[in-house]
């Protein structure tokens, strides 16, 4: 099983202790992949429920700065040179589609083939009113955007004329990335899964540390893969991460489900790191790395 870890890219360690500087630590305590969050700005007052906590209530105050996940990720692959570098999660209809392929494409290669995109539909009805993207369509966006990003991967874009995206005859889109960047879809929703199985190359759960139900794990990858089935796509070919938040403190809790999870179905377990800790990263990746084969 990979084990990744967060490297913050809110509030005040990006500052205090540097993207680059936590990354790098943590490629070298072994951490297999280094992600990072994405919101573009927040409200002062949140109505959305927050589907990542049981009182849907999030669990960071509007104030906190949010570093651009893009250019986070471009930091951290001068800084490191083996861990896979992803999005846990990317709000994907808020971005231009044609520029994120240019952003990922850059990142990839220069990074030598190192990036995976964690995407997702985005659930923050106020950030897309603040952006001027209609938020009952964001759906239908996600869809058409990465079919754009694909193609706009392959070099030369064929002409494109969606319901929200127009693209051109004769349009060239380099660099193109070194490898098929994994597009990994966020969410829980059984619509989310079943992207993740035919629109995706896999799905990105998010569950807390103080909650971690391994059953609804287990179903949702089981669901995940009859979609890619009934798709004619094979599902081994599928990855499933899972990004436990509130992990710090939790992390012996977090390790000693690394079997279950694994049984489960899933591939990869991504944790925070308790950074006013001295020596945390290498204590982090040592007690998950004991569980991680048993």
């Amino acid at each position: 099983m990979r084990i990744g870890a967060k490297v913050p890219n809110s509030g005040a360690l990006p500052v205090e202790r540097g993207i680059a500087a936590m990354a790098a630590e943590l490629e070298a305590a072994g951490f297999g992949s280094l992600w990072v969050s994405d919101h573009i700005v927040m409200p002062r007052r949140i109505e959305s429920r927050y589907p990542f906590a049981a009182d849907g209530k999030p669990t960071w105050p509007s104030e906190t700065p949010y570093f651009d996940a893009m250019i986070s990720l471009a930091v951290m692959a001068t800084a490191t040179r083996r861990a896979e570098l992803g999005t846990a999660v990317l709000v994907l209809p808020l971005r231009h589609p044609v520029e994120l392929a240019k952003q990922a494409a850059s990142i990839d290669v220069l990074s030598q083939g190192r990036l995976v995109l964690g995407i997702g539909a985005g659930w923050l009805a106020e950030e897309f009113e603040a952006l001027d993207v209609p938020f009952a369509s964001r759906g239908r966006r996600f869809e058409e955007w990465v079919h754009l990003l694909r193609d706009c991967w392959n070099g030369e874009p064929a002409p494109f004329d969606g319901h929200y995206y127009r693209l051109p005859e004769g349009v060239i889109c380099l660099p193109t990335p070194l490898h098929d960047i994994p597009l990994l879809v966020g969410g829980h929703s059984a619509i989310a899964r079943s992207r993740g199985a035919t629109s995706g190359n896999g799905w990105l759960a998010h569950q807390s540390a103080t909650a971690l139900d391994i059953d609804e794990l287990r179903s949702g990858v089981e669901e995940m893969r009859e979609a890619a089935k009934r798709a004619a796509k094979g599902p081994d070919e599928l990855r499933t991460t899972v990004r436990v938040i509130d992990s710090a403190q939790r992390v012996a809790d977090v390790a000693r489900s690394l079997p279950r999870l694994r049984e489960a179905g899933v591939d990869e377990v991504v944790v925070d790191v308790d950074w006013g800790r001295p020596g945390a990263a290498a204590d982090t990746y040592g007690t998950l790395h004991d569980w991680a084969d048993r």
